[in-house]
């Protein structure tokens, strides 16, 4: 008896050591595949075929988190903000620069190379070709406090998304008590207030609004599907839209959101983009932003609670 209790010991010793063998050969012992987790402000449909792209070079799998439609990026913004302290996010690709400036302010990018400019689009007045003519039409964001269009008006809610920064940076091209003057003119003429530039174009081509603000993406959008709608020149009131892409300060997988930075940054990713009509240019010509809208993005960050707050007062549904 007692001769055997050893082997018998010895025996289950080496069963439990065979079973953890097999055991990692089977996967418990294997790492899993590789990922990296992206927050973006761009669109899934646009996104998506760029993301599969990256997964079949690299064998690296990317697990997306996209925004909606009504808050367009201020609500990544605020869930990069309230993880900063344990990072959930690797990459942030942002289809807009001030939110990404303002999250650089906070140091959520990481210190060196922590974001780029990948292409643009921009903030264009659209109108509906059936009922207006471009030469009929509000030349300007400033001409549509005339009162010959009220109720003729659409407008993504100012508060979030683009048409925030665009509004932001028009009350530092004006100055803030002509911005606001121009903010109640705008309310009173009863534009339509929507959840999204999408909606506001849909709205133009339905003819429900006879014109609106919006981003180029949405308009060439619209078009493609054969929609009446066409945009107006760009003028000293346009804001030029550059998607950005960063990484995040101490993310969970910096080896692979290193690569997925790399990728997007390529010019052939940016011109794929413009191809699909997502983008409006792979590269901004200094020349061609200087037609538009001048920002003074430190400024825009420092005033942002104040603008912010005047224009809730203003447009609060």
């Amino acid at each position: 008896m007692s001769s055997e209790f050893p082997i018998r010991r010895r025996a289950a010793a080496l069963a439990c050591l065979l079973a953890c063998v097999a055991l990692f050969w089977t996967g418990c012992g294997k790492k899993g595949p590789l990922t990296v987790v992206v927050y973006t402000s761009q669109d899934e449909v646009f996104a998506e075929p760029i993301f599969r792209e990256f997964e079949t070079q690299t064998g690296i799998q990317v697990r997306p988190v996209f925004d909606s439609e009504a808050v367009k990026t201020v609500g990544l913004v605020n869930r990069l903000l309230t993880e900063r302290n344990n990072p959930q996010c690797d990459v942030f690709w942002n289809n807009e620069e001030f939110r990404t400036r303002q999250l650089a302010a906070r140091d959520i990018f990481r210190p060196t190379n922590g974001w780029t400019h990948l292409g643009y689009r921009t903030r264009r007045i659209v109108i509906n070709t059936n009922l207006l003519s471009a030469a009929s039409a509000p030349r300007t964001f400033s001409d549509a406090t005339n009162t010959l269009w009220r109720g003729k008006a659409a407008l993504a809610y100012p508060l979030f998304g683009t048409t925030a920064t665009h509004c932001l940076a028009l009350r530092q091209l004006w100055g803030d008590e002509a911005w606001q003057k121009w903010c109640r003119a705008l309310a009173a003429n009863q534009p339509f207030l929507v959840d999204g530039n999408s909606v506001v174009v849909k709205q133009v081509a339905r003819g429900e609004a006879w014109f609106g603000f919006t981003d180029s993406d949405d308009i060439a959008g619209a078009q493609r599907e054969g929609s009446p709608v066409a945009a107006l020149p760009v003028t000293e009131e346009t804001l030029f839209v550059p998607n950005t892409v960063g990484v995040i300060r101490n993310c969970p997988h910096p080896a692979a959101a290193q690569r997925l930075f790399e990728f997007l940054s390529e010019p052939s990713v940016s011109q794929k983009l413009v191809e699909l009509r997502a983008l409006e240019g792979s590269t901004l010509d200094p020349a061609r932003a200087a037609t538009g809208l001048k920002v003074e993005w430190d400024a825009l960050l420092r005033d942002l609670d104040t603008a912010t707050e005047e224009t809730r007062q203003i447009f609060l549904r």
